[in-house]
Order: C-alpha cells, then sequence, then structure tokens
C-alpha cells in the first residue's frame, strides 16, 4: 500500500476512533433500514441488523431456521460457517476497526476470529474490548496490510470485509489476497462503498468532483462501481457469486448521523479530536447528498472458494 496513504489512513483512525465510539459506539459502518430505507430504528440497533441481513444474504443456508437475534450484543449460535465441517471456524475480519463486527461474529458462531487494521490505536482498543467481553482468547487483533496480509494460504473459512474496500488503492489485489487466506470450499463477503454503474454513462465532472472530495475527506484512493466488483471477483475464482446493491436499505444512516453531531457530548468530543476528524465531521453531507443523488451506492459481493 502507498506509504502516504497508508500514514493518512492510519492517522485518521487513531484520531477519530475514540470519538466515534464515545459517540456513536463500537460499530463502525452503516444501518440497515429495511430494504427500501423507511423502517424506523435506533442507530446502534440498525448497525447490528446490518451484520445479521450481511449474514442472511451470503449464509441463507446455514442461518435458516435460527431465532431472532434483536437487542442481543453477542447472539449465540454454535453453529459452523458455512462449508465448515466440524470444529471451530476462523474468520478474518479486514478492516476490523476497534473490533465491533469481530467480537460480534465470535459471539455468534463460537468462531475464533483475526482483525487486521491499520491503526495500531484501533488494534489495541479491540484487544481491550475483547477482553472486557471475554473473548480475548478467541480473538486476535494486529496492525496489517490488507494487500499483503501476514497469512498463509487456505487460512480461513470466512473472509469478511464490512466497509474497507473503499480505502484499497489496488482492488484487484484487495481481492486476490482474499481470496489467497481463504481455505477451499469457505465465503468471501465483501461489503463496500462503490460508484453508480457507468456501463451506460460516464461519470460527469460534477460526479468525479464529488468523488474526489469524499476521498479527500476519508482517505480514500477511488471507489469503483459494483459491476467492476462482480468482474474482479469472476477473475479469482468464486463460485456461487452474488451481488446486491444496498443503498436504499443503508441511506438513512447518514442523516442519523449527522443529527447526532449536534449533541453538545459530540462537538465537545470533536473541538479535541484533531482537524482531520473535525473535517470528517463536517463533511457528512457530501455521503447523504450522493445516495441521494445515486452516485453513491452501498454494494455487496460474495461467494465460496472453489474445492
Amino acid at each position: 500500500m502507498n506509504a502516504t496513504l497508508y500514514q493518512q489512513i492510519q492517522q485518521f483512525y487513531d484520531a477519530s476512533s475514540s470519538l466515534w465510539e464515545e459517540i456513536w459506539g463500537e460499530h463502525m459502518h452503516h444501518g440497515y433500514y429495511g430494504a427500501d430505507g423507511t423502517e424506523k430504528k435506533e442507530r446502534r440497533q440498525a448497525q447490528i441488523d446490518l451484520i445479521e441481513e450481511v449474514l442472511k444474504f451470503a449464509l441463507d443456508e446455514e442461518l435458516e431456521g435460527e431465532e431472532e437475534t434483536q437487542g442481543d450484543i453477542f447472539p449465540t449460535s454454535s453453529r459452523p460457517l458455512v462449508s465448515v465441517n466440524s470444529g471451530s471456524s476462523d474468520i478474518l475480519d479486514v478492516g476490523c476497526g476497534i473490533g465491533g463486527s469481530s467480537l460480534y461474529l465470535a459471539g455468534r458462531f463460537g468462531a475464533k476470529v483475526t482483525g487486521i487494521t491499520l491503526s495500531p490505536v484501533q488494534a489495541e482498543r479491540a484487544k481491550q474490548r475483547a477482553r472486557e467481553f471475554g473473548l480475548g482468547n478467541r480473538t486476535n487483533f494486529q496492525v496489517a496490510d490488507a494487500l499483503n496480509m501476514p497469512f498463509a494460504d487456505n487460512s480461513f473459512d470466512l473472509i469478511w470485509s464490512l466497509e474497507s474496500g473503499e480505502h484499497m488503492p489496488d482492488k484487484v489485489k484487495f481481492l486476490q489476497e482474499c481470496h489467497r487466506v481463504l481455505k477451499p470450499g469457505g465465503t468471501m463477503i465483501i461489503v463496500t462503498w462503490c460508484h453508480r454503474p457507468i456501463d451506460n454513462s460516464p461519470l460527469t465532472p460534477e460526479e468525479r468532483k464529488h468523488l474526489e472530495e469524499i476521498y479527500r475527506v476519508y482517505c480514500l484512493p477511488y471507489v469503483i462501481s459494483l459491476p467492476e466488483y462482480a468482474e474482479i471477483a469472476r477473475q479469482l475464482p468464486l463460485k456461487n457469486l452474488r451481488t446486491a446493491d444496498w443503498s436504499k436499505a443503508v441511506a438513512p444512516f447518514w442523516n442519523m448521523v449527522i443529527d447526532s453531531t449536534f449533541s453538545l457530548q459530540a462537538l465537545w468530543g470533536l473541538l479535541f479530536s484533531g482537524w482531520s476528524t473535525i473535517q470528517g465531521a463536517l463533511s457528512l453531507g457530501l455521503m447523504q447528498r450522493g445516495y441521494e443523488s445515486g452516485l453513491i451506492r452501498f454494494g455487496l459481493i460474495c461467494g465460496q472458494k472453489e474445492s
């Protein structure tokens, strides 16, 4: 990964993660508000619902018939993940943040979870949270580059990447690395920011300018469309490849975040969090308007590695 971009991402999350956790909780990702985005729900519950809906989409047969888990921080399930016949499942959370999804999945499936991030601050906080929840012996968090993972081939039953692909300066290498460390028969789940499909109409100068502003604020090299991700995935190869655009389901999240920044606690925290965090907060409307115009999309890509 480009050294300058690496440092920018690291510094951004080193500076902003503690404030995000304090104000918005442990899950550093969108929430799910129903397929059409009209369901009213508390924001943190919406974030948990997003994890559950992604799991249902990718592992529908494995999750069929399980009881509802609304409101539980770590719903219990001893059921193995797809293609795991016995023993504990090994999960890799690529872009783990402070361990929100990692700890949830560890509790959800009784699995062993490894999380990687570019931020030393996030890695240490994730370790601390794992100990607090009694999951320290089933989780491992470390600083690592997702484009050059320090893991052997065929190491994990499930690759989980929830909103980290947008940070990757080489999308092809990113998916190739995820595929490399995935066990044969294992499942890859990539959920990432995209821009609209461009097959029939290229991005306009105004759209490119809008994206450039988002890239600058959130330390992104670039994003691509969901069809482009699907084409990369087809070359890996992955069987049972599926994609979905959940833009409508998650778009209300940005309104919720914008509303929450007007609290005294959030405003006070921003004053001491550094310019990059303040700039990010001031630019939340970029994402909101991007969803409203159809420029910003929320894409899912999942499939199984051939045995």
